[in-house]
């Protein structure tokens, strides 16, 4: 089996997500991983900024419960990233580092809403 020469950058990444060494995974997988994530952040999106804090109180219903929902939908939506990650990386795919630096910043912002819907629940 040959090895497969990749830039040190890449390596790095591989490393710091554990992604094991070997040949390149099918970049099906990688669109996919893609697809999750981007749903599950927009899903998060749609719940936490149309669905919550307007639709709901209309109906009487849901007050008060859109951060302790968005903590636990935050947490997937970052757990779908790293999965995208992982998947783009392993498949060696022409966008991985596009989609790397949209992760991040997904991330950080996924983060920054969990701190805030953690800091509103506690008071």
């Amino acid at each position: 089996m040959a090895t497969v020469q990749r830039p040190a950058a890449d390596l790095a990444v591989r490393r710091f997500f554990r992604i094991p060494d070997g040949p390149a995974a099918p970049d099906g997988a990688a669109e996919r991983a893609f697809s999750t994530s981007i749903a599950v952040s927009a899903t998060r999106c749609i719940l936490t900024y149309i669905v919550l804090p307007w639709v709901l109180p209309l109906i009487g219903l849901a007050k008060g419960v859109g951060p302790a929902l968005g903590i636990p939908i935050g947490v997937l939506a970052i757990v779908a990233y790293v999965a995208g990650i992982r998947r783009f990386f392993a498949a060696d795919h022409k966008w991985r580092w596009a989609y790397l630096g949209l992760a991040v910043l997904v991330t950080v912002l996924m983060v920054v809403m969990i701190g805030r819907d953690i800091a509103t629940i506690l008071g």
